[in-house]
């Protein structure tokens, strides 16, 4: 066997796997958009004949739920409950951020799934299904649920819609009230929680919980606030709760951003993406077994030639990678990408190095790569937002590398604007959504990583669309520390750096921050106004988009009739005044000193208003 084969067979044996039943999802029920219906993987599935049963909930207090009557309004609770588990007055004014608030529920079956019913009048345009659901009630229900219970289409919603909320919670099994299971809790992991700390806290067995879970083992890696059940013999008790002490803000899924009411910052809370404690000593052992593997394969082929050893080098990165990457980073085999893409035949090319391919029958971006993707692979690892493409899976052969990442329907941002025959793309709502989609990804590599990051290399080829033409960033082999500013080789950055989105200080100095993210979001965000490409031809000579649209509106030219800017698609009449507003929000992202652009907060708040004023002007026509 040789040591590749071994090293997939070594990371394949350690992935721990669960049963069916009430399963632990880590994160994959944040997912949303996809295979909607009713499964475990949205809401736990009915296990017993018994239709209904009191649960427990546990919400972080976060304002404006911070209070009785506001967590109890949200949740559909009996406010005196739960002022009574809580240990507290039904006037209690605001309980203090991020305690534990036990919330006890009413849970149903419903369709096969358990259910507590709650409701949610979305407040503002930025409340959007993944953002209720994520943000909002912080996992306790998911997207999917939500899209399934609720006939508007996820463009559809508008502030002050009613929406149906089902609420993740289960009903003791028979086998666990044999066991003295009376109540089961559905609990929000903290970023250093285990299953013995857990279990110790609220004086139950590891067993009890494991099997509760259906994991397989007793202290297995938790993905930090994501649920998992907790059985309980009594009503849990305030005295077992606890205030967790946030180091910042929980970079997970969509970040907060400023509302377009009063301008006043969203401080529903956000859910921190980590790993649990339990996966360090699964990557213990991991490092170990291919630290030995790959000393013992090196050893053996030492005769070989240069470019041998650097394949070798490059193989041993990925995997080490790999074997640091949340389990859900699947390994494939060769053959089994052969056959998803019958060969990598032509016909399912999708361009450059990247062909489309069915795994377990869901299609994913098949991407050949020729150089070191450690760096990428690394970064992708750490983050979990809709609107940053998500990598799934990898393989190695014969030296050569592929990656496996989601497929997107309507492939890049780029292509999709040249379809003047397509309805949708003449669609100035559809437009202003891929932008809030692109700052949205960008708010998170700015602002909720750790480090910061900055992507490097946006441009409308490197946004993809899918079926439901939400954008997400793709291409992050350029992308880097925030923290690591340098000066590099301008010959590199000149050929590794579309043309058209380079700022001026990257082009000059080399310097990286994410200030330059903003100026290339200037240039995509010209691009969805203008229908142009960020370089065209003009009278026969090639030039910038964002030089022609800065001396056309730039001083005394300010408020010039945008007809001949406008893309053609539109209906000018509708849109004038709001594209003009995203041109002028472009040029200043456009600003040659980076400092005087803004962040992507604002960039985020403005275009906020953009979408929400058109949405009122639509309302009186």
């Amino acid at each position: 066997m040789d040591c590749s084969m071994f090293m997939f067979l070594v990371l394949l044996l350690f992935t721990p796997k669960t049963k069916a039943q009430q399963s632990y999802l880590e994160g994959s029920a944040s997912d949303c958009g996809e295979n909607v219906g009713t499964s475990p993987a949205f809401l736990y599935s009915c296990s017993r004949k018994k239709q209904s049963c009191k649960a427990f909930l546990i919400f972080l207090s976060q304002p404006p739920y911070d209070s009785v009557s506001a967590i109890s309004n949200l949740t559909a609770s009996d406010p005196s409950e739960l002022a009574r588990i809580n240990n507290v007055s039904d006037h209690t004014l605001l309980l203090p951020p991020n305690k534990e608030v036990i919330v006890p529920v009413v849970c149903s079956c419903s369709d096969q799934s358990y259910e507590a019913k709650a409701s949610f009048v979305i407040p503002s345009i930025d409340h959007t299904y993944y953002i209720i659901a994520t943000q909002t009630y912080q996992s306790l229900s998911t997207c999917n649920a939500l899209m399934q219970q609720n006939n508007y289409s996820a463009f559809d919603l508008q502030p002050g819609m009613k929406l149906k909320v089902p609420l993740r919670c289960a009903c003791p099994t028979s086998n666990q009230t044999a066991d003295g299971t009376k109540f089961l809790m559905t609990y929000l992991v903290s970023l250093d929680d285990s299953v013995p700390d857990v279990s110790k806290r609220f004086n139950v067995s590891v067993k009890s919980v494991a099997y509760a879970n259906r994991f397989t083992e007793d202290d297995p890696p938790l993905l930090a606030f994501t649920p998992i059940l907790i059985p309980l013999s009594a009503e849990p008790s305030s005295s077992q709760t606890v205030i967790h002490h946030l180091p910042g803000p929980p970079p997970f899924l969509s970040p907060p951003v400023t509302s377009i009411h009063g301008n006043r910052r969203s401080k529903d809370i956000l859910i921190w993406v980590g790993i649990g404690i339990g996966i360090g000593i699964l990557l213990l052992v991991l490092r170990l077994v291919i630290s030995v593997v790959f000393f013992r394969c090196q050893k053996k082929g030492s005769q070989k030639n240069t470019e041998g050893k650097k394949k070798r080098a490059l193989e041993e990165d990925l995997f080490v990678t790999i074997s640091q990457v949340d389990v859900g980073l699947k390994v494939f085999e060769y053959g089994e990408l052969k056959h998803a893409t019958e060969d990598f035949s032509e016909k399912s090319w999708l361009g450059g190095s990247v062909h489309k391919g069915f795994l377990n029958g869901k299609a994913l971006a098949i991407k050949k790569m020729s150089k070191d993707v450690t760096k990428e692979v690394n970064l992708l690892k750490k983050v979990n937002h809709f609107n940053l493409i998500s990598l799934l899976g990898a393989c190695e052969h014969g030296g050569d590398l592929y990656l496996m990442y989601e497929f997107m329907e309507n492939g890049s941002l780029r292509d999709w604007i040249k379809k003047n025959n397509c309805p949708e793309v003449q669609s100035w709502d559809r437009r202003v959504q891929i932008a809030l989609d692109i700052a949205n990804g960008l708010h998170y590599l700015h602002n909720f990583t750790s480090p910061a990051y900055v992507h490097k290399d946006l441009s409308s080829a490197n946004v993809l669309l899918n079926k439901n033409l939400r954008a997400k960033i793709a291409n992050f082999s350029l992308a880097r520390s925030a923290e690591n500013q340098s000066n590099g080789n301008s010959s590199i950055r000149y050929a590794r750096v579309p043309n058209g989105y380079m700022a001026p200080e990257y082009i000059e100095y080399g310097l990286v921050t994410p200030a330059i993210d903003i100026y290339a979001f200037g240039v995509v965000m010209l691009e969805l106004v203008t229908g142009k490409e960020a370089v065209f031809l003009q009278d026969g000579v090639e030039v910038l988009l964002s030089d022609t649209i800065s001396t056309t509106m730039g001083g005394e030219n300010a408020e010039a009739q945008p007809d001949g800017l406008i893309d053609p698609n539109f209906n000018v009449e509708r849109c004038a005044e709001f594209a003009v507003r995203m041109i002028k929000l472009s040029l200043e992202c456009l600003a040659q000193e980076p400092e005087n652009r803004p962040r992507i907060h604002q960039v985020l708040s403005f275009l906020q208003k953009i979408q929400f004023d058109a949405i009122k002007v639509d309302s009186f026509l």
